[in-house]
């Protein structure tokens, strides 16, 4: 089955739900951080699914893998602003874990998908 739309990618429906939890998650943190960390945690995680969307509109493979690329480092400045968050006491430990494994889980499927791409440039 040939896929007909980037939402239909297993990497970004993982990415999107991480994406809404982190956006539920930063609702209860202070005020002050309104323009700092959750404005930075927020734009970090939208990355993630915005660069997968963008990659595979693009017309080349090439393009695609590093739009991939991309999202992958923005899923680590996400972990890197949730570390901060259990830094600051806003997560707890068992939080930050949680997160944790589901970035995981977000870097594997991308790095699939990478792989796939790579099979399907050299295969043209």
């Amino acid at each position: 089955m040939k896929l007909t739309s980037f939402s239909e990618l297993d990497c970004w429906k993982e990415a999107r739900s991480l994406r809404n939890d982190i956006s539920i998650l930063v609702k209860g943190f202070p005020k002050e951080e309104k323009y700092d960390l959750v404005s930075q945690i927020k734009r970090s995680s939208r990355s993630v699914t915005a660069n997968i969307a963008e990659g595979y509109g693009r017309f080349h493979y090439q393009e695609n893998i590093q739009f991939c690329r991309i999202s992958r480092g923005s899923l680590t400045e996400t972990l890197d602003h949730l570390i901060v968050a259990f830094d600051e006491g806003y997560i707890s430990e068992e939080m930050l874990k949680e997160f944790q494994v589901r970035l995981e889980k977000c870097l594997k499927l991308l790095n699939g998908y990478i792989n796939y791409l790579k099979r399907a440039k050299q295969d043209k």
